[in-house]
C-alpha cells in the first residue's frame, strides 16, 4: 500500500507534516500496511532548538516518515511564519489513538523504555483500558549500548507491528537510527515520558495549560530544581530564533 504524498510546513528549518490528529493516525496506519518500516517523531520546542546544534539529530528527524508538532508553540510559530500547521498532535495523544487503532485492527505492540516498575504499571493500565490489545512484549530502557543488539533481537522475535520507545531525547532517536533496521517492525515511534504519565508517576498538565502553550511551566513546577534552567534557556533561544526569522522575513519583504 502506498503512503500518501506529504505536505509539510517549515518551522525554523524543520519540515513538519501538515496533518490533523485523525490524518496522522491514518498516515501511521498506512505505514503499518505498507510492508516497510516507517518512523514517527514528535517535535516540541526543546527538540526544535536541539536541531539547531545537532546535525545528526537533524538528519534523523528529517528522515522520519511522519513529523508532528508536539507543542502548541510550534503551531503558533508556523502561523506567525505564514506556513500554518492545522493543529497540535501531541505524542502522548497520538500514542493513545494508535493503541485504540491497534486494538481494533489486531496490530501487535511492543513497549521499550522507562524503569521496570513504571513500565509494568503502565502496561497493566494499558491492557486494562484496551483488553483486546495484543501486547507482543515490553522491556525497560535501562541497558548498555553493548546490549542493544540483544534487545533488538528480542523485539524482532516478538514480531510487533508497532514499537513505542519511551526514552528521553535524543537517546531514542539515536537508538532507533542505529538499530531500527534490525527490528523488522513496520512502525516505530518515540514516546518520551508517556509511560510515566500512564503509570501515574508523572502528571500531565491540564488541558487548559496545554491549550495556552504553558505545559512546560507545569513541568517546571513539578521539578523546579532540575528543569527551570533547561526550560529558561530553551524557551529563550526559541523566542530569539523565531524573532530573527520573522525580522528577516519582514526585511526581505520591505
Amino acid at each position: 500500500m502506498a503512503v500518501a504524498t506529504r505536505d509539510c510546513a517549515r518551522v525554523l528549518g524543520c519540515e513538519i507534516d501538515r496533518l490533523t490528529m485523525a490524518q496522522t493516525v491514518e498516515r501511521c496506519r498506512q505505514i503499518v500496511e505498507s510492508g516497510r518500516t516507517g518512523q514517527h517523531v514528535a517535535v516540541n520546542v526543546a527538540k526544535l532548538v536541539a536541531l539547531q546544534d545537532d546535525p545528526r539529530l537533524r538528519e534523523i528527524v528529517a528522515g522520519c516518515d511522519v513529523i508532528s508538532a508536539d507543542g502548541q508553540p510550534i503551531v503558533w510559530a508556523s502561523r506567525l511564519l505564514r506556513d500554518p500547521l492545522p493543529e497540535r498532535v501531541a505524542g502522548i495523544d497520538l500514542m493513545h489513538e494508535l493503541l485504540r487503532l491497534a486494538e481494533a485492527t489486531g496490530y501487535r505492540v511492543y513497549f521499550l523504555g522507562a524503569r521496570q516498575e513504571v513500565l509494568s504499571s503502565a502496561v497493566e493500565r494499558i491492557q486494562a483500558k484496551h483488553p483486546r490489545l495484543a501486547i507482543a512484549g515490553y522491556r525497560d530502557g535501562y541497558f548498555d549500548e553493548a546490549d542493544s543488539g540483544a534487545v533488538a533481537g528480542e523485539i524482532r522475535a516478538a514480531r510487533p507491528h508497532m514499537l513505542f520507545v519511551a526514552m528521553s531525547s535524543p537517546r531514542k532517536e539515536y537508538w532507533l537510527a542505529e538499530h531500527g533496521h534490525e527490528l523488522d517492525v513496520p512502525f516505530l515511534m518515540g514516546v518520551g515520558g508517556s509511560l510515566d504519565v500512564i503509570a501515574g508517576v508523572a502528571r500531565r498538565a491540564p488541558s487548559w495549560a496545554r491549550r495556552m502553550g504553558i505545559e512546560w511551566l507545569f513541568r517546571v513546577a513539578q521539578e523546579p530544581r532540575r528543569l527551570w534552567r533547561r526550560y529558561l534557556l530553551t524557551n529563550s533561544r526559541f523566542t530569539v530564533l523565531l524573532a530573527k526569522r520573522l525580522l528577516g522575513r519582514r526585511g526581505s519583504e520591505a
